[in-house]
Parts: C-alpha cells; structure tokens; sequence
C-alpha cells in the first residue's frame, strides 16, 4: 500500500530460504491463477529471469516511474503490481522517442537493476478473497459474497465484482461516510448519487472501473453499488432506471486506486504464506507511492447547492 510499514525479515534463527523468481511465478499461477484473467488483459511476468533470487518483494497499485525508482533504492528484487505496464501492445520498449517512451524508461531502470516485475490484476479481481473481497470487508459487508459475474474458468464463486450484506441496515449518508472512514483518503473523495436517508442493506462492490456491470448490479437486488470511475453516461443511465423504480441502487463512486489498494496487503500476505509452505521466505515492502492521479479538489458541494453557469 502506500503506508510505509518497515520490513520485517525473518530472524535469523527461522530464515528461510529465498525463493527464485520462478518459484515465485509457480505460487502466482496458484494463488491468482492466470485463466481467471479477463481475455483483454496482460497479467503475469513482464521483466526478470526464472532463476533470479528473489529477497525482497515491493508491492503497488501502479508501475509508474516512482516505483521502479523506489524499487533500486529499496534493493528489491521483484515488484508485483496490480494494474499491469503493458496493458495494449507495443512495438518498442525504447527509452527515447515515442509515447510509449515513459514505459521504456521503466522498464530500463528495472532490467538494468535486475529488478523482476510481475503484475496481478483481473486475476486478483476475480480470485475468491481478491480485490473485490477486500473492499467489500471494508466497507462492513460481513456475510456471505457472491460474484456479480461469473469467470468462464472458474467454479461459479470466482468471477468480477460482489455483493452481500450488511450485519444491520443503515441509511445511505451513513454508508458512504463508512466507506470514506474505511477507504485511503484522496482528493476526490467518496461521491455519492441516491436518496440520504435510503435504506442500505444489500451491497455490491467492483474495485476500479465498474460501470460495465450496472446490469448485474441490478440482477442482485443490491441497495448500494460502490465502484470507480463511474463514467457521466453509465451512471446518469443507472440513476434514470433507479428513478423510475424503487431508487435501487444508490451509487458511490470512489478512488480507483482507493478502491484496489487495500488488496496489496492482503496479497502480499497469500504471497509469503504460500511460499513459506515451500519452505521459502521474502522480505516485504510496500510502495510509499500514492499512484492516485489527483492532486486536490475545488468545490465540491452538492448538487443542490452549488451554482449553475
């Protein structure tokens, strides 16, 4: 995440062995198996050799620039991302020269380090305790989850999005300012589209960009659906059928990097217990970088009292 916690090694008298980057890719496959991914996406290795050793993992939302900096002056040997470098296909990783110059740059300062990166994204989405599991639990959903749609590769409980409920009902102001409490904060905040005082049991979930799944949303009988990147269009289309019905769902839009970051711990933890199995141990740290892109806010008021043009 992007708290800086100190790294804590293993004493000396129970250190285990270091795994090497393939060993680390095997328990990957396990823990977010890459047929889980959705079809469109670049999930798994991007940089770094099987038999590299692996001693120190550095864990973020983003592989930006400041990561890869912070990954030499860390002495890592692998960063693990989320969101993967190169999502859409390119024809050079050069340094210079084009607009993929900036990817280039990443990926020299991590090749000339002998610094892996291996990204975990869709598949850690759809993962039984994936991302959406996480930010479900954080915002007070404590029983059952179900995914809002199913992966093709799965059993039926793995799959993008979920939904559950609530210990008690609560009203909608309430909710959102627990999801804001429970979230990193950001400059953009927590927004929120519905009635205050609706009541809010049932709720669904999509860490990142979730506005491709209204119609699932709507299948759950959800009260609230909290997302990201909630588009104008998408959103405005949801509110119009909410209208016409019972008001159902109320949304809240947050921080996509809000939204996925609180998983960076959780899967740093499967990554290190699942090699500990194997009898192998790694030092992990997380990034001190907010990758959020939004520097601050202005306004911000609610609808109905703020100016028109």
């Amino acid at each position: 995440m992007t708290v800086s916690r100190p790294a804590v090694p293993a004493s000396p008298e129970h250190a285990l062995a270091p795994p090497t980057l393939g060993h680390v890719l095997e328990v990957v496959q396990g823990l977010w198996p890459r047929e889980l991914a959705e079809p469109w996406d670049a999930v798994g290795p991007v940089a770094g050799r099987p038999e590299a050793p692996v001693r120190t993992v550095l864990w973020a939302l983003d592989p930006v620039q400041a990561v890869a900096d912070e990954a030499v002056a860390r002495g890592a040997d692998l960063v693990v991302t989320h969101h993967p470098l190169l999502l859409r296909g390119t024809s050079s990783v050069a340094a210079v020269g084009h607009a993929a110059a900036a990817k280039g740059r990443l990926l020299h300062t991590l090749i000339e380090h002998r610094i892996a990166l291996l990204a975990a994204h869709t598949n850690a989405d759809a993962v039984v305790g994936g991302v959406s599991d996480v930010l479900a639990r954080a915002v007070g959903v404590t029983g059952a989850l179900s995914p809002l749609t199913t992966s093709a590769a799965g059993t039926g409980a793995e799959g993008i999005g979920r939904v559950g409920d609530l210990p008690e009902e609560t009203d909608l102001a309430a909710f959102a300012r627990a999801v804001h409490a429970a979230l990193p904060a950001t400059a953009g905040g927590v927004r929120v589209a519905g009635d205050p005082a609706q009541r809010i049991r049932r709720v669904a979930v999509c860490g990142g960009a979730g506005d491709s799944l209204f119609d699932a949303v709507r299948a759950s009988g959800a009260d609230v659906y909290v997302t990201a990147d909630l588009r104008h269009h998408p959103a405005s289309e949801a509110r119009e059928t909410a209208a016409s019905g019972d008001g159902r769902p109320a949304l809240v839009d947050v921080s996509h990097w809000a939204s996925e970051s609180l998983w960076l711990e959780h899967g740093a933890r499967a990554l290190e217990a699942a090699l500990a199995e194997r009898g192998l141990g790694v030092t992990t740290l997380f990034s001190d970088h907010r990758s959020d892109p939004w520097d601050f806010l202005v306004g911000g008021e609610r609808a109905d009292e703020g100016s028109h043009a």
